[in-house]
């Protein structure tokens, strides 16, 4: 199932722009895909700081 998608900007060098357009041409793979999984890598890393959902048994 395609989750919904909401439209945002962002700003990012001209660098990461020629790396992310030469990626995409080389791959096939839209860039838009590698920003979300950037994100959800981002999100994995700093899991710890974002609320979660509480345990049902506390930790001893």
């Amino acid at each position: 199932m395609t989750r919904k998608k909401i439209s945002t900007t962002i700003y990012i060098t001209e660098e990461q722009d020629e790396g992310l357009k030469e990626l995409s041409k080389r791959t096939k793979v839209p860039v838009s895909v590698y920003i979300r999984e950037g994100i959800d890598a981002v999100l994995n890393q700093y899991k710890d700081v974002l609320p979660g959902q509480l345990p049902l048994i506390p930790k001893k």
